[in-house]
């Protein structure tokens, strides 16, 4: 498979789980952690599906299209393994959807962040919230949930708080 071909394969897995876990969150209240800004792309999609929910964004630094960027108090800057727990402490049971997509394809970084991401999250999350990541991670407490229909989970994984 081609560099592009699998890019589209994860972009089009990235958006099914997303638009799914904006339905299974329609009844949970609370916030939504989007780690990882990169271009943005996803926390615009949060955001014009999520209206009315506050999103706080975790990255090293904002280099997203600068449509694309959340205000001063909604941007988590510095290291995530560093800015997530005391975040995870701030909101404790408040946050409703974590999206995280902060892999580069490095093992050794992956296994760091998924390490990291797995930690802190258990305290953070609300009773039936969804956590979408591009890393595989191992949540206290929550489930796996099967894949939206036509799309490979193996580029894309998606847990539930029971």
């Amino acid at each position: 498979m081609s560099r592009l071909d699998s890019m589209i394969k994860r972009m089009t897995a990235q958006r099914a789980c997303l638009n799914a876990a904006f339905e299974l969150i329609a009844d949970v209240p609370g916030v939504v952690f989007e780690i990882g800004l990169g271009n943005g792309r996803t926390y615009d999609h949060e955001r014009r599906n999520l209206p009315g929910r506050e999103i706080f964004v975790f990255d090293r630094a904002l280099s997203s299209h600068p449509d694309c960027r959340p205000d001063a108090a909604h941007a988590v800057l510095g290291d995530v393994v560093e800015t997530l727990p005391a975040a995870a402490r701030r909101f404790a049971g408040r946050v409703a959807l974590v999206h995280s997509d902060i892999g580069n394809g490095i093992p050794d970084y992956g296994r760091l962040m998924s390490d990291s991401i797995s930690a802190a999250l258990p305290a953070a999350l609300a009773k039936g919230a969804v956590v979408l990541s591009d890393e595989e991670l191992e949540i206290e407490g929550c489930v796996v949930l099967p894949e939206p229909p036509m799309i490979d989970l193996r580029r894309y994984f998606m847990y539930r708080k029971v």
